[in-house]
C-alpha cells in the first residue's frame, strides 16, 4: 500500500468519528496529515483515543511548550487517586500516551526544537520514575517496614539514570538504563524484618514492572538494568559501600564511559552527592588520562566488527559517522582531562563540545560541524522511532519508508536527504579518525634496535640513525631493560613501552648529543614506566615526545623536574602554551581557576595545586628560555611573577582559614599584613633554583587588640599563626615536593626574632639596631604581597632607612669586611674552577658594589631608593654621575652575562662553576671596578 493510500484510509476512518466534526480547522487538518504521515503510532493513538486529540487541541498543548514543572504537576494530579499497583500501571500509561502524542506532534510539525523534545522526554522519564517510586516505597513500607541503617536512620533508594537519560538527552522510543542503589546496609523495622538489600530489591523489581510491563495500554519505558555492577548476574540493588568496592577494584574500563552520564534521579540531595563522590574518582582520574583514548578506540573497533557481522554498517547510532562516534569524541576528552578540570565533568554532549571550544581543545569550526551533525542525526533518530514507537536506528530500505523519512526531515527526495546525511557522517567519521588515530601502528625504523637481542645489529641501526657512540647507547638501553622497573612491568605496560621506544630512539637520534639525551630520558622512563597513563600520554601525542626530546637535549634540570613531578608532562601537550609563559595577571587567573575547583577546606589538595601551578609555570619559563623565545631579563621577570602570584594566593588561603576560625583582627583595615621579598625575589632576579627570602610585617595597633570572631584571639597571636601557616603552605614537603624553600632569617633579630613584626617595630629596628649588612639586604627589599594600604608605609620606612646619613669610610670598611667574610666561607673556587656567584670578580661582587653605592649616596640622590634590581640601580648611578658611564655599562653587560650563564648552568644542574679560563676579561673588569669603587673611594 502506498503512503498516499495509507493516509487516505486513516483519514476516512477519522472522518467517521464524531470528534472529527469538532476539529474542522483546515490548518490543523494539514498538521494532522503531516504528523500521521510520519508517525503511524500517533495516527493509531488518535483513532483509538480521539478524545485525547480533541483535548490536546482545545487546551493548546500542541501549540506551546510546557513551562518547567508543569508536566510533574500534571502527573501528580493524575496519580492522586491511585491506590494500587495495577491502577498505577494504567494511570502511568495513559499519562505517557498523552505526553507522547504532544511531544511527537510538536516534533514533527517543527514547533519544538530538538532540545525541547529531548528535554521533555527526559523529564517524562524522570517524573515517572520518581512518582512511581514514591508510591511503591509507601506501599512497601506499610507491608515490610521502613528500611534503616544500623544507627536507625531511614533509608531511601537512589536511582541512577544512565546514558541518554542521565544526560537528559532521551529520544522518542528509548530504553532507560537504570542502576538501583541505597546508602547503607541494615534492615526494616517490621516484626519480621527484611535486610535493606532484600527490601530495595523487591521495590526495584516492582518499579521495573510498573514502568516496563507491556499491557493493553502499552508501556511507560522499557527498563534496562544491565549497566549495574556485574551486569545481569549482579544484585539488583547495591549499597553505596558495595558500589564503591566494585568500582574501585572490579569495574571494567568501558564502565567509566557509561558512568560519565550517570545522574541520580531519586533520593535526598546529600545521598546523591555522596554517591557521585564515590563514583567520581573511578570516572575521572586525577591525572590527564590518555589511556582512555586507546580503550575507546578498542571499544569502537569491537562495535564496528559486530555491526559488520550483523550487516548493520548503516546503523544511525553505532555505524560509522554515527551518534555514538560523536559521543565517543566528547567522552574521550572528558576522560582525558576531566580529572584535572571540573568543567569537563558534565553530561550533555553539546555542552561538552562547547567546553572543548572554550578550552581551545577543538577548533570552533569543528565544534560547529559536530554539533550540526549531532542535531541532524538525533532528529533523524526521532523520526525513525516516531513511526511505530519502537527503538530502532536503522534507516528504512523500502521506498515508502525512505520517502516518509525524507519528507519528515524536510527533503523532497530520499537522495537529497541521504546526501545531507552522508555529509554529516563523513564529518563525524573524519573527526573521530583524527581523535582516535593510532599513531603507534606506524612502522619505525629503530624497532629492531629495541626489540632484537643482536647487540651489533642494534648498534649498527642506531649508528645509521645518528648515534655517534652507538655502543654506549646500547649499554644504556640494556641497563634500562634490566632495571627493576622494567623487569616487573605488567604485560600491558611492556606492550606500550615496546611501541614507544622505537619512536623515542628515532627522535633522540636527531638531536646534537643523542647519547646524553638518551641517558636523561631513560632516567625519566625509569620513574614513569610502571604508570601506563604517562606511556599513553607519549604514545597518543607525538608532539609531546618531540618536545620532551628537544627539552631533554638542552636541559638536565627540565628532565629532573619531570622525574620528580611526572604530572608536568601534561604541560608539553600544547606548544603554544609551553613556549609562551604567562604574565602576572594571567598567572593569577590560572591559579584562581585551579583553586576554585577544590574544596576550600581541603588543605592537601590546595598544597598540591599550588605546587602543580608553580612547577608547571617554571617549566614553561625554562622551555621558552632554552629555545630562545624570551631573553634573560624576562626569564627572571617570569620566575619572579610566578612566586608573587603564589605568595598572594598563599596569603589569601591562610587568611581565609584563620578568619573563619577567629574573625578579622581588630583596629586594622584590610588584612593589615605585608610580605616583603628580599634578595633575588625583591630584586626581580629570581632564578630557577632560588629560595624566597621573606619578612612578614603587620599593621600597628594597641596591645589590647583582638580578633572579632567567636573564638577571639589577640591580634599578635592571629598574625603569628598567619605567618606560620604561610610558611607551612610554602615549605611543607608533599608528594609533589615543596612549593618554595623559604628563608626567614632576614627578619629583625634573625632566627631569634618574632616571625611577624609590627611596622613600627620593623622601623625602630632598622633605624636603631640593624647591622650594615641588613641595610644592604634592605636595598633589594620590596613588598611582594599583602595589604596595599600598607604599601606606602613600607616604602617610606625603607626610604628613611636607606637615606640615613652614613660615614663613607666606615660604610666601605663594613661592606668589604662582610664581603671577605662571605668569600672565605662560601666561595667554592679552586685551581680549575671559578665560582660564578661567590668568587672574586663574580656576581656577588657586583651586587655588593651596588648596595654600597646606594647606602652611600641615597641621601644625596633619592632616585636610588626607587629601584630594587641591580640593572636599574647601576643605570641610576650612571645618570647621577656617581660612576663613569663606561664602567656602568660594562658592569650591566657583565652582570647580565653572568646571570645568563648562571641560569643555564642551573638548567644543566651544574653547581654555578665555570672553568678558570672562561670569562677572564669580565672577571678582571669586575675586580678593577671593585678596586675603583670600594678601595679607592671613587
Amino acid at each position: 500500500m502506498s503512503e498516499t493510500d495509507r493516509l487516505g484510509r486513516l483519514l476516512t476512518v477519522w472522518s467517521a468519528l464524531p470528534q472529527a466534526a469538532q476539529l474542522s480547522d483546515a490548518a490543523f487538518a494539514r498538521e494532522m496529515a503531516q504528523v500521521w504521515t510520519a508517525s503511524d503510532y500517533a495516527a493509531q493513538t488518535c483513532l483509538r483515543w480521539p478524545d485525547l486529540l480533541l483535548e490536546s487541541y482545545r487546551n493548546g498543548a500542541l501549540e506551546k511548550p510546557l513551562v518547567p514543572g508543569r508536566m510533574s504537576r500534571q502527573l501528580t494530579e493524575t496519580l492522586q487517586s491511585v491506590e494500587s499497583e495495577d491502577a498505577l500501571l494504567t494511570a502511568l500509561r495513559q499519562f505517557r500516551r498523552r505526553q507522547m502524542l504532544r511531544i511527537i506532534w510538536r516534533d514533527i510539525t517543527r514547533k519544538a526544537a530538538l532540545e525541547e523534545t529531548l528535554e521533555d522526554l527526559s523529564e517524562l522519564a524522570d517524573i515517572c520514575i520518581r512518582q512511581s517510586l514514591d508510591r511503591l516505597m509507601g506501599w512497601a513500607v506499610q507491608q515490610w517496614g521502613t528500611p534503616r541503617d544500623k544507627a536507625g536512620k531511614a533509608q531511601a533508594m537512589v536511582v541512577l539514570g544512565m546514558g541518554k537519560l542521565g544526560a537528559r538527552e532521551l529520544n522518542l522510543s528509548s530504553d532507560i538504563d537504570l542502576i538501583f542503589t541505597f546508602p547503607s546496609h541494615g534492615e526494616t523495622d517490621a516484626r519480621r524484618p527484611l535486610s535493606n538489600e532484600q527490601f530495595f530489591t523487591r521495590v526495584g523489581r516492582q518499579l521495573i514492572n510498573v514502568l516496563g510491563r507491556q499491557t493493553e495500554d502499552g508501556f511507560v519505558f522499557r527498563v534496562d538494568m544491565r549497566l549495574r555492577p556485574f551486569g545481569e548476574a549482579g544484585p539488583l540493588a547495591l549499597s553505596f559501600g558495595a558500589m564503591e568496592t566494585y568500582y574501585a577494584s572490579q569495574a571494567r574500563e568501558w564502565e567509566r564511559y557509561a558512568m560519565i552520564k550517570a545522574r541520580p534521579i531519586t533520593g535526598e540531595g546529600a545521598y546523591q552527592a555522596q554517591l557521585l563522590g564515590i563514583l567520581r574518582p573511578f570516572i575521572y582520574r586525577r591525572y590527564i588520562d590518555f589511556g582512555a583514548i586507546d580503550a575507546i578506540r578498542d571499544m569502537k573497533r569491537r562495535i564496528q566488527a559486530e555491526m559488520h557481522h550483523r550487516g548493520m554498517d548503516a546503523n544511525l547510532k553505532l555505524g560509522r559517522g554515527g551518534i555514538r562516534e560523536i559521543e565517543f569524541i566528547g567522552q574521550a576528552f572528558q576522560l582525558v582531562y576531566g580529572g584535572r578540570d571540573r568543567d569537563m565533568q558534565i553530561r550533555p554532549i553539546l555542552l561538552v563540545l562547547q567546553q572543548l571550544q572554550h578550552k581551545q581543545l577543538m577548533a570552533p569550526e569543528t565544534v560547529g560541524q559536530l554539533a550540526r551533525a549531532y542535531g541532524f542525526l538525533r532528529l533523524t533518530e526521532n523520526r525513525l522511532q516516531a513511526w511505530k514507537d519502537e527503538q530502532t536506528h536503522l534507516l528504512p530500505t523500502d521506498e515508502e519508508g525512505r520517502s516518509r523519512v525524507a519528507s519528515s526531515m524536510g527533503f523532497g527526495s530520499w537522495e537529497a536527504f541521504l546526501e545531507q546525511l552522508d555529509e554529516h557522517r563523513a564529518v563525524v567519521e573524519q573527526q573521530f579518525s583524527q581523535v582516535f588515530s593510532d599513531v603507534s601502528d606506524e612502522q619505525h625504523v629503530l624497532e629492531k634496535a629495541w626489540l632484537i637481542p643482536d647487540e651489533q645489529l642494534a648498534a649498527n641501526l642506531l649508528a645509521e640513525a645518528g648515534f655517534g657512540r652507538a655502543e654506549e647507547a646500547i649499554e644504556q638501553l640494556q641497563a634500562f631493560w634490566q632495571s627493576a622497573a622494567s623487569r616487573t612491568l605488567s604485560e600491558t605496560a611492556r606492550q606500550k613501552l615496546n611501541r614507544l621506544m622505537p619512536r623515542l630512539l628515532e627522535d633522540v637520534a636527531r638531536v646534537e648529543a643523542p647519547e646524553l639525551t638518551l641517558e636523561r630520558l631513560l632516567d625519566l622512563l625509569q620513574s614513569i614506566v610502571r604508570r601506563t597513563a604517562y606511556l599513553d600520554l607519549l604514545l597518543e601525542n607525538p608532539q609531546v615526545l618531540e618536545q620532551l626530546v628537544r627539552l631533554g637535549s638542552e636541559s638536565r634540570w627540565v628532565i629532573s623536574r619531570l622525574v620528580r613531578y611526572p604530572v608536568l608532562l601534561d604541560e608539553l601537550l600544547d606548544p603554544r602554551r609551553l613556549y609562551a609563559p604567562l604574565r602576572r595577571e594571567e598567572l593569577d587567573e590560572e591559579l584562581d581557576a585551579m583553586l576554585a575547583r577544590i574544596d576550600p577546606h581541603d588543605l592537601e589538595q590546595q598544597m598540591e595545586r599550588l605546587r602543580q601551578f608553580a612547577a608547571g609555570n617554571r617549566l614553561r619559563t625554562a622551555a621558552a628560555d632554552i629555545t630562545g623565545a624570551i631573553p634573560l631579563m624576562v626569564v627572571s621577570d617570569y620566575l619572579t611573577e610566578i612566586a608573587e602570584s603564589v605568595l598572594a594566593h598563599v596569603l589569601r588561603l591562610a587568611w581565609d582559614y584563620l578568619v573563619e576560625r577567629h574573625g578579622c583582627p581588630g583596629e586594622v583595615q584590610g588584612t593589615g599584613f605585608a610580605v616583603l621579598g628580599y634578595g633575588k625575589l625583591g630584586g626581580l632576579e629570581l632564578g630557577y633554583g632560588s629560595d624566597l627570602d621573606l619578612v612578614f610585617l603587620h599593621a600597628d595597633y594597641s596591645q589590647s587588640a583582638v580578633t572579632g570572631g567567636p573564638r577571639s584571639v589577640a591580634n599578635d597571636v592571629f598574625y603569628a599563626r598567619l605567618g606560620q601557616r604561610m610558611v607551612h603552605l610554602l615549605n611543607t614537603r608533599t608528594p609533589s615536593g615543596i612549593l618554595y624553600e623559604v628563608d626567614m632569617r632576614l627578619r629583625p633579630n634573625g632566627e631569634s626574632g618574632l616571625l611577624v613584626t609590627s611596622l613600627k617595630g620593623f622601623e625602630t629596628y632598622q633605624l636603631n639596631s640593624a647591622w650594615t649588612w641588613e641595610h644592604q639586604a634592605l636595598v633589594r627589599a620590596r613588598m611582594v604581597a599583602g595589604d596595599e594600604t600598607l604599601a606606602g608605609r613600607v616604602v617610606q620606612v625603607r626610604t628613611d632607612v636607606l637615606r640615613q646619613d652614613r660615614k663613607a669610610e666606615k660604610l666601605r670598611e663594613e661592606v668589604c669586611q662582610m664581603r671577605e667574610k662571605m668569600r672565605a666561607s662560601l666561595d667554592k673556587s679552586d685551581a680549575e674552577n671559578f665560582d660564578l656567584k661567590k668568587g672574586k670578580g663574580g656576581i656577588t661582587d657586583i651586587e655588593f658594589m651596588v648596595q654600597y653605592a646606594v647606602l652611600r649616596w641615597a641621601r644625596e640622590v633619592p632616585a636610588l631608593t626607587a629601584w630594587t634590581d641591580n640593572i636599574r640601580l647601576l643605570e641610576t648611578l650612571v645618570e647621577a654621575g656617581l660612576i663613569p658611564a663606561t664602567l656602568g655599562e660594562s658592569l650591566v653587560l657583565t652582570y647580565q652575562r653572568f646571570r645568563d650563564i648562571y641560569h643555564h648552568l642551573t638548567l644543566q644542574e651544574q653547581a654555578g662553576m665555570i672553568g678558570r679560563k672562561k670569562l677572564q676579561e669580565e672577571r678582571q673588569m669586575v675586580q678593577e671596578a671593585w678596586q675603583q669603587i670600594m678601595m679607592n673611594g671613587d
